[in-house]
């Protein structure tokens, strides 16, 4: 009796590799076993980076919060501190647009944050 070897699922295996692959440099989008390799050091770049992502993100977001409260004459901890006694939930994010985008409402919170430190 003849051996099975189900070359139609491995034929698909190899297929389904070599057109993640595709883009890749030289052998890495051309060659099975090396498009094997270059995928999975691809795929571990891209959980360790979704991670990083999120902390360049939250990094600039707090540079530009600072940036915002120290042209009013305030440290960005101060203000922070200030915003959690306050309860005011504004996440980072959307404090860097308001400091970004629109200068008044940042100023106000500001005023708002103040006012609780000083009382």
């Amino acid at each position: 009796m003849p051996r099975s070897v189900n070359a139609v699922a491995s034929r698909a295996r190899r297929k389904k590799v070599l057109k993640a692959a595709r883009g890749f440099f030289g052998a890495r989008s051309k060659v099975f076993t090396v498009a094997v390799n270059a995928l999975d050091k691809s795929y571990l770049y891209a959980y360790r980076d979704r991670r990083n992502k999120k902390r360049a993100f939250r990094r600039l977001w707090i540079a530009r919060i600072n940036a915002a409260t120290r042209m009013h004459g305030m440290s960005y901890s101060k203000f922070i501190h200030a915003l959690t006694q306050k309860e005011i939930g504004l996440n980072r994010k959307v404090l860097a647009d308001l400091a970004m985008n629109h200068p008044d409402a940042s100023k106000q919170s500001l005023i708002l944050s103040d006012k609780k430190i000083r009382t």
